[in-house]
C-alpha cells in the first residue's frame, strides 16, 4: 500500500514556474514507476511525465509539455517532483501522483495508486 499526496500547486502567471512535489508512504517507494497525470474540467486525465524505478533517471514527458517539465525523484525521501517552467494557460488542471509496480507506461488505468491532485491555474 502507498498513499501519495500532492502539493506545491497553485497560481500563477503565463510563462512562470511551478514545482510540484509527491510524498509518498513506505518504505519500497524505490520499486515503484512513479507518474504525473493531469485533467482540466471537461476532460480525460491525460499522462504529463514518467519516471522509472530504482535508480534509474530514465524520464519521459508527453509531446505538449517536453522540455518546460522535468520529472525528478528522490529515494532518500521518497518523493517526486515535478519541476514545470514556460508555464501556459493550457497547463492549467489538476495534476496528480501517480505510482505503479508494473511497468513504465503512459496509462493512466496501469498505475495502482493515486494522490488526491493539486490545483494548478496559470493565467494568461
Amino acid at each position: 500500500q502507498v498513499v501519495l499526496v500532492e502539493s506545491g500547486g497553485g497560481l500563477v502567471q503565463a510563462g512562470g514556474s511551478l514545482r510540484l512535489s509527491c510524498a509518498a508512504s513506505g518504505r519500497t517507494f524505490s520499486s515503484y514507476v512513479m507518474g504525473w497525470f493531469r485533467q482540466a474540467p471537461g476532460k480525460d486525465r491525460e499522462f504529463v511525465a514518467a519516471i522509472r524505478s530504482g535508480g534509474s533517471t530514465y524520464t519521459y514527458y508527453a509531446d505538449s509539455v517536453k522540455g518546460r517539465f522535468t520529472i525528478s525523484r528522490d529515494n532518500a525521501k521518497n518523493t517526486v517532483s515535478l519541476q514545470m517552467n514556460s508555464l501556459k494557460p493550457d497547463d492549467t488542471a489538476v495534476y496528480y501522483c501517480a505510482a505503479t509496480l508494473g511497468r513504465s507506461t503512459v496509462l493512466a488505468t496501469q498505475y495502482d495508486y493515486w494522490g488526491r491532485g493539486t490545483q494548478v491555474t496559470v493565467s494568461s
